[in-house]
């Protein structure tokens, strides 16, 4: 008895001992990275079948992949299209990438169009094998179809659709001719996704800033979703970044979402580097402050990111077309209208832009 007594007070000890050492006072507190640091690098896997080569900052050879998740990079953005032509961003490629993108230590973003093509606000294309159907067919094979993909893929964050400015798998779905219907499709594809997942986030995705992105995200307020996305290029949605943090505050604050920049980028040159037409090559297409130089694309991108920070309701950016270099050398007229806004330079060489991605 009179051990079990004297052992009492050391046990007391020991355990004040063990309390003070798991109370972690010397240990460094490693915050959530729950800020949103992308790139869309849906044409990746094309661009790798046909040889490209990508190098790091110091000119080293490098997968594109390690080189942007090194640089802090968290997510990619991949696109699905449904049956497309030539397979490229069809279901294998896409199920194949985003488990190589898992497999590096990133998240899967998909942004699936619903299509067999590009799918934006001047087109929202019905796939082939759906022509034809009723609606009530064509819901439920898009509810198939998405829980496929909830199945195969298992995306951390997805877009149903991209671009829906004025709905999706028109001319049924379409938003302004037939509301009730587009609704359906986005309430039925919503459903389905939360079904196979709790943790997958949902956004939607308007392309603009302007009032007409009020107008859309008004609409959808039946819609069971997380993330408001919006796509702003100065080339298209205006030179002010004021009304751009400004329009995520109100859409923040009215409808209670957080904010994502699905899409944007910058040049870093107004020169090209293959006979395909760049979507940007004038003076008058960019900012001002924001020369089209390395530094002048890594410092637009860095006023985005802080931008999004200082406001309570943004929660990160995807950049588009980063990977998207003129892969098909100087001659082709079918190569990239994107070489100049690419993440890495006309010697495949990473720009400085890649340190923005960095937490």
């Amino acid at each position: 008895m009179k051990k079990i007594i004297l052992l009492i007070p050391l046990l007391f000890i020991l355990l004040n001992c063990s309390d003070n050492e798991n109370t972690g006072e010397n240990e460094p507190i490693i915050p959530e990275d729950n800020f949103i640091r992308a790139a869309d690098l849906s044409f990746l896997p094309l661009i790798e079948s046909e040889g490209t080569i990508y190098f790091n900052a110091t000119n080293q050879p490098e997968n594109a992949l390690t080189t942007l998740k090194n640089a802090g990079c968290n997510t990619v953005r991949i696109r699905l299209w449904k049956d497309p032509i030539d397979n490229q961003s069809g279901f294998e490629q896409v199920k194949t990438f985003a488990a190589r993108i898992k497999q590096a230590g990133m998240k899967v973003w998909l942004t699936v169009h619903y299509s067999d093509t590009w799918a934006d606000p001047g087109q929202q294309t019905t796939p082939e094998v759906w022509n034809g159907l009723s609606f009530t067919n064509l819901k439920n094979e898009m509810v198939a179809y998405t829980e496929t993909i909830m199945t195969e893929i298992q995306p951390d964050i997805i877009q149903i659709g991209n671009e829906i400015n004025s709905g999706l798998l028109w001319p049924q779905g379409h938003l302004i001719n037939n509301e009730s219907q587009c609704l359906a499709l986005l309430n039925a594809a919503s459903a389905a996704i939360r079904s196979h997942s709790a943790s997958t986030k949902i956004m939607l995705h308007y392309a603009g800033i302007g009032s007409g992105a009020t107008w859309f995200f008004s609409k959808m307020n039946t819609i069971d979703y997380d993330y408001i996305g919006l796509s702003y290029y100065p080339i298209w949605h205006g030179k002010n970044l004021s009304e751009l943090e400004s329009i995520i505050n109100s859409l923040s604050q009215t409808h209670n979402k957080k904010v994502v920049i699905a899409e944007t980028s910058y040049p870093f040159t107004l020169g090209w580097n293959d006979w395909t037409n760049n979507i940007v090559g004038l003076e008058e297409q960019i900012i001002t402050s924001y020369p089209a130089t390395p530094e002048g694309q890594k410092n637009y991108l860095l006023a985005i990111k802080s931008m999004l920070q200082q406001t309570e309701s943004g929660i990160g950016f995807a950049y588009w077309g980063g990977e998207w270099v003129a892969f098909r050398g100087e001659q082709s007229t079918n190569g990239s209208s994107w070489e100049n806004q690419a993440l890495w330079d006309f010697e495949n060489k990473a720009l400085p832009i890649i340190t923005v991605f960095n937490q």
